[in-house]
């Protein structure tokens, strides 16, 4: 669910770059503002100060941010990046997201099933062979030259280790520039503490995205290499006394994607076409999944990350639309894409070099609009919502496209990006067949009353069945639930596949030929042009403004600055701290606002004046979740699980006087592992940096 807010409306929004203003802005580590951290703050950050940062920081490949915390594997990061992991471990005997989990020793770490991080190697600029290999083409032609120059740079970069290393190449100011990012995979990764749900989201959906918060959102994780807690010399000192009010903070992570200079018209056509109704979808789903968790303890345990997500996503969906139909921001969209348009056609030259881009967006939306509903419910996968299924389509994906060279497959068959996949098909993880049925008989639903009773596609999916009748015989008539099955036909490849006779499997492969022409169709008539025109309207920015500015987000590695600060609301200044006893206060005893036992427990031994989160002017977005909070020395102060209401705004713009990144203070941390949960061997080798 992480990974949606993330993709939704990828191919669909379009970023070009951010003009600065105030502290606005998500740097790449390659291109920080120096002069004006400078100016501003008296602060110049060293290369090596660069460098340690980029080390320390890590990207959880699921969708969120973390940072090593100690030189031997320490993972810091927050509880609900760990939901998934925690819900894997879980048995009909343990609810670790529901109840914690506290490893007294490293032989008591668990391997989470799937879980990837990725630390931050390079960064290399690659604009020149890219826009070298896709010039002058459009269309089919564009998207089969772009994905070959990919795939040449990623293998080059990879070196035949794809085990040890990822590379992206990277699209920034979505066209103007290109990047190459190498990373180091760590694939095993161990849980070491996670705190009880009740107090890491504390408040519940009534207080998220709400300040004053007191979420103790954190859990530890443990990178390991050939057995061995992983050895990281570059790590976050952790500093157990938190930030002071006003101190200069920096917030290094991997925010998912904004669109803060997208056209309007694609904004618009986004907000109308795919946003409003997946808000709707999303309601739906959410309203199914309840009524499953209604069912009984173990069913409300199954569905718990599902709703979980869901609930989170549609909170940002809805302050997105808030913003979308403000009509101040729509004013001043259509003022900025005037202004530049204007400024292309008062020079024949200019309409040379950059053509009508707004008649190309205009023209591919309108396609987009007609291909939208059939491409998300079958190659989007919103008509076949189960975990088997999605299990079954990367299988038989992965044999068709490991079966091409390299430069044409699909991006994630990709040598480079195999292992990630790999790892997930053969993951070792619960199965619960009752909450997959549910699931697909519904999205089978959905498909139906989408697409139409009398679609050729829902006949040949359905035939004489119900939904009911069909997602029944599949999940309990298919083998996939167990890993080494999933792992006989992985290494089987294309022979194992065809010679299957698992319903799953043949679903999948009966309906891959129209997936994959609903896909080509939508890359080459609908994503090709979007990219061109942005690539168009991005170098006539630069050309008119300069390249001094940050590019919207890419789920790539960007450090913001900022300072603690509170801020004005309806008249009323809101501090940027909150403390211990602000959360006994508002504790009721009743769900969401009701304590662990472990924490009622503890009341009398902590020192209720400890800071517990606080708010800075930092600029993230979602994917920032799980980052830390640094001061200037490079120490963790803080770590970053959420932002306030007005924070909700700024995948589109970004109000200084609101917008405010919420965090949990170290001090925080520190309090809760030594006094509540009697961890001094986890708070001692914070501090100290090493076990």
């Amino acid at each position: 669910m992480k990974r949606l807010i993330l993709t939704l409306l990828t191919g669909l929004l379009l970023a070009t770059a951010g003009s600065a203003m105030a502290d606005e802005g998500m740097w790449t580590l390659d291109h920080l503002p120096i002069k004006q951290m400078q100016q501003k703050y008296g602060f110049t950050p060293t290369q090596q100060w660069i460098d340690h940062v980029q080390h320390a920081a890590l990207r959880l490949a699921e969708g969120c941010s973390g940072s090593f915390v100690s030189a031997n594997g320490l993972v810091m990061t927050n509880h609900h990046c760990a939901n998934t992991c925690l819900s894997q471990l879980s048995d009909k005997n343990h609810n670790y997201m529901q109840d914690g989990y506290v490893a007294k020793d490293d032989k008591d770490e668990p391997k989470c099933p799937d879980m990837e991080l990725n630390q931050l190697e390079k960064i290399t600029d690659v604009t020149a062979r890219v826009n070298a290999a896709t010039a002058g083409k459009e269309g089919a032609a564009r998207i089969k030259a772009q994905r070959a120059v990919d795939s040449a740079i990623e293998k080059a970069c990879v070196n035949s280790d794809p085990d040890t290393w990822r590379c992206d190449v990277v699209t920034l100011y979505h066209g103007g520039r290109y990047a190459l990012y190498k990373y180091r995979r760590y694939q095993d990764v161990r849980l070491v503490f996670a705190p009880e749900q009740s107090i890491a989201f504390f408040g519940g959906d009534p207080d998220n995205f709400n300040f004053p918060r007191y979420d103790l959102d954190v859990t530890f994780f443990r990178a390991y290499v050939d057995g061995k807690p992983a050895h990281t010399p570059d790590f976050f000192q952790f500093d157990p006394k938190g930030p002071k009010a006003g101190e200069l903070t920096f917030v290094v992570g991997n925010p998912g994607s904004t669109e803060r200079q997208t056209p309007w018209a694609v904004l618009a056509y986004s907000r109308d076409k795919s946003l409003i109704p997946f808000f709707g979808y999303l309601s739906e789903e959410r309203g199914l999944l309840w009524q499953y968790s209604r069912m009984g303890k173990q069913q409300a345990k199954e569905a718990q990350d599902a709703l979980f997500g869901i609930d989170n996503t549609l909170k940002v969906f809805k302050g997105w639309l808030e913003t979308l139909n403000d009509e101040s921001f729509v004013a001043k969209k259509r003022e900025e894409d005037a202004s530049l348009r204007a400024w292309i056609d008062a020079d024949p030259a200019r309409v040379k070099k950059y053509g009508h881009p707004w008649q190309t967006l205009d023209k591919a939306l309108q396609r987009g609009s007609q291909l939208r509903e059939r491409y998300s419910m079958i190659e989007g996968g919103q008509g076949f919502g189960s975990t088997l299924f999605r299990d079954a389509r990367a299988l038989v994906r992965a044999a068709t496209e490991r079966a091409k060279p390299d430069a044409d497959r699909l991006p994630p068959y990709r040598n480079a990006n195999l292992p990630a996949m790999q790892q997930q098909v053969e993951a070792k993880t619960p199965f619960y067949p009752q909450y997959d049925e549910n699931k697909l008989a519904w999205t089978l639903e959905k498909m139906r009353q989408a697409l139409g009773a009398d679609d050729p596609f829902v006949h040949e999916v359905l035939g004489k069945q119900s939904p009911e009748q069909l997602a029944h015989a599949l999940v309990y008539g298919s083998k996939l639930s167990d890993p080494a099955v999933r792992k006989q036909l992985w290494d089987g490849g294309e022979k194992a596949i065809q010679a299957s006779h698992d319903p799953m499997i043949e679903l999948a492969r009966k309906i891959d030929p129209v997936a994959r022409k609903l896909r080509k169709q939508y890359e080459d008539e609908v994503e090709a042009p979007l990219r061109q025109a942005s690539e168009a309207i991005a170098q006539a920015r630069f050309a008119r403004d300069g390249t001094s500015s940050y590019p919207d987000a890419t789920f790539t590695m960007r450090l913001s600055y900022g300072t603690v600060k509170g801020w004005m609301e309806k008249g009323k200044e809101v501090p940027p701290f909150t403390h211990f006893d602000g959360l006994y206060k508002r504790a009721t005893g009743a769900d969401p606002f009701k304590l662990p036992e472990s924490w009622l427990k503890a009341k009398s031994s902590l020192d209720l004046s400890t800071p517990m989160d606080f708010v800075t002017d930092n600029d993230i977005i979602g994917g920032n979740s799980g980052s830390p909070v640094i001061n200037k020395e490079g120490h963790a102060v803080g770590l970053i699980f959420d932002g306030n209401i007005h924070s909700l705004g700024g995948n589109f713009t970004f109000n200084d006087s609101n917008n405010r990144a919420v965090a949990v203070d170290t001090a925080a941390l520190d309090q809760a592992l030594r006094k509540v949960y009697h961890l001094p061997r986890l708070a001692e080798e914070l501090e100290k940096g090493h076990q």
